[in-house]
């Protein structure tokens, strides 16, 4: 069966991540989340006083960007992939509110996006993936067999990940607080100059609002199985 790249984009909180997992999983390919990357860019920033409100120091940024170190490491217990930072496991502090509410603003920057797109190509350079993000349809992997757009209610996205923030014992952000953190994710990544969300021509468009996980996971492998069967 031949390997092919699958490119998931959409909308936060559609549950993009989970989802790309589970299909590597089962399919027995590599998965790789993009957006963990920017994730960690931000914790970097933050974690040097490069946010000064909402404005980042661009100049420190650039200057450190080349010798900013991110890679994936399998966890042995989970069998997932885990985000490391200059060779600290930064999972979870990657999945913080404080983290969402700023890797916007990160990801949106020229030269960063420019870095991390080198980083996913080269990490995909021999296919039998499955990336998901906001432009790896559109930008990273042009040319990827199947090309994903997800997209769900917004009330439905941030109920759910309200339901992911209080199993990891955050029981201080309110559904209010998430909802607008989504709306207002999904206004800069619309409409930031570099690689802003879109879908790509070629895309399938999945609208997980109503699905349950087998019922999304049906409809993966369906389209998985047609391509790798030609």
């Amino acid at each position: 069966m031949k390997k092919i790249t699958i490119a998931i984009d959409g909308f936060s909180s559609c549950g993009k991540s989970t989802m790309a997992k589970d299909l590597a999983r089962k399919i027995g390919y590599i998965y790789i989340d993009s957006g963990a990357m920017y994730r960690a860019v931000t914790l970097y920033c933050i974690q040097n006083n490069l946010f000064k409100g909402d404005d980042l120091d661009l100049v420190k940024l650039e200057e450190a960007i080349r010798n900013i170190k991110i890679y994936f490491r399998l966890n042995e217990t989970t069998s997932l992939p885990e985000v490391y930072l200059n060779d600290i496991n930064v999972e979870k502090e990657i999945r913080t509110m404080e983290v969402a509410s700023k890797v916007s603003l990160v990801s949106a920057v020229g030269f960063v996006r420019k870095e991390m797109v080198h980083l996913q190509q080269q990490m995909g350079a021999e296919k039998g993936i499955v990336m998901d993000g906001r432009d790896i349809g559109t930008v990273v992997f042009r040319n990827a067999e199947l090309k994903i757009f997800v997209t769900a209610d917004p009330q439905i996205r941030a109920q759910r990940r309200l339901d992911e923030l209080r199993s990891k014992n955050d029981f201080d952000t309110t559904f209010e607080e998430v909802l607008e953190n989504i709306k207002q994710r999904d206004y800069i990544d619309q409409n930031r100059d570099e690689s802003p969300l879109r879908q790509a021509e070629d895309a399938l468009v999945l609208d997980n609002s109503q699905l349950t996980k087998e019922q999304q996971m049906q409809w993966l492998l369906d389209k998985f199985n047609y391509l790798t069967s030609q």
